[in-house]
């Protein structure tokens, strides 16, 4: 299990170097009073150098959290698993801002400015202008373009952004490719559901959204279900409100490709044939095989359920320092349809890798773990649907 404890690890970096920059960048965004100041404040200094607070009287969620938290009250925060411990931190974040309790800030996104202002910028443009070139392009090698594009756009996370190198990364490598089979596999049950489980906002979203055109304009997908988070959470998650700005975006572009796009994806989601959905699990510090029965209800029957970022991956295959070589399959048995992972690497948690892959990655000397310049497709296909 994956703590925050150890100085100079990965997890440590995360509450140490990350959050104190993330705590300036929300505090500096938006014109909170000085009670929101100061509950902000008093979280970061708790998270880093205090114990954890079992949540307050007051809190709606206080149950839920209590009972996630049993046996962590009380201990050192790095003391805990990391996965949960961020998922406190953040919500902890809302609760400090406003985001909950009736007043000015009630229900205002503390991350709507870092999001907005990347949704906004030149980079958009230039990305969204691109998709008139893939038109020309033969059936496959757009699919494939397509596919490519949803990886590494996992990249335009605003909370990895804050640590990483200046510039974009290079999208160097794939550490594992099984890309074919997930077109195979949507193309032998053509015409089924998919599930899509989104991961950031903004420059991620959209070419997620695009993705998810494709599958419906080609029949690939009859229905597709967007799953997004109930609230704001690891500064860049997607929420309903992002996706519709996503949209607004693509509808208001004035390139050709991108407008018919947004204006598809409207109309679908108009007609039903695309959803947006949500569930507190969502915001759970919990691991999917603890996914709630209503919820795998929901994903039950679906043809394929596409797994975005590296917070979904963490959730799916546990956040554990296993052996890479793990197998996938040994460690998402438990998801109730196929599934695909589409991640790029921003973490340390990682299985899937072949002895080669591994020895190769291990000898190049680089963070490759947590660098954002690794991703991978994996696929896991469920006994009755292979």
């Amino acid at each position: 299990m994956i703590r925050s404890d150890v100085p100079g690890s990965f997890a440590w970096g995360v509450f140490h170097e990350r959050h104190p920059k993330l705590v300036r960048q929300v505090l500096d965004a938006l014109p909170y009073g000085p009670a929101e100041r100061a509950a902000v404040e008093r979280l970061l200094a708790e998270s880093t150098g205090g114990v954890l607070e079992p949540p307050a009287g007051d809190l709606h969620d206080r149950a839920e959290w209590l009972a996630w938290g049993d046996g962590l009250w009380g201990l050192p925060w790095g003391e805990a698993p990391f996965l949960w411990a961020e998922s406190w931190f953040y919500r902890r974040l809302l609760d400090a801002t406003g985001y909950f309790r009736p007043g000015t800030w009630q229900g205002i996104d503390p991350f709507a400015p870092m999001k907005n202002a990347e949704l906004a910028g030149a980079v958009v443009d230039e990305e969204l202008a691109a998709l008139d070139g893939l038109a020309a392009l033969p059936d496959t090698q757009r699919a494939r373009a397509l596919l490519t594009s949803a990886l590494w756009g996992n990249r335009a996370d605003l909370s990895f952004g804050l640590t990483a190198d200046t510039g974009e990364p290079a999208a160097t490598d794939l550490v594992a490719d099984d890309s074919a089979r997930f077109w195979a596999e949507l193309e032998r049950t053509r015409g089924g559901r998919v599930c899509v489980v989104a991961d950031n906002a903004g420059r991620e979203l959209l070419p997620d959204l695009v993705l998810i055109d494709h599958l419906l304009r080609t029949g690939l997908a009859a229905r597709v279900d967007l799953y997004v988070k109930p609230q704001p959470y690891f500064v860049s998650d997607a929420t309903a409100a992002d996706v519709l700005a996503a949209l607004d975006r693509l509808r208001a572009a004035p390139w050709t490709a991108a407008a018919e796009v947004g204006q598809r994806l409207w109309q679908a989601m108009t007609d039903e044939v695309l959803t947006v959905r949500t569930h507190p699990f969502f915001c759970a510090p919990l691991p999917f095989p603890d996914m709630p029965d209503d919820l795998r209800a929901e994903f039950t029957g679906a043809a394929m359920t596409v797994l975005k970022g590296d917070l979904n991956y963490r959730r799916l295959v546990g956040d554990f320092l296993r052996p890479p070589t793990t197998t996938f399959g040994e460690t998402v048995g438990h998801f109730p349809t196929s599934v695909t992972a589409l991640r790029t690497l921003k973490s340390e948690v990682i299985v899937g890798l072949d002895a080669a892959t591994l020895a190769r990655l291990d000898g190049s000397g680089t963070a490759w773990r947590t660098d954002g310049r690794q991703a991978l497709v994996q696929v896991e296909l469920r006994r009755e649907n292979s």
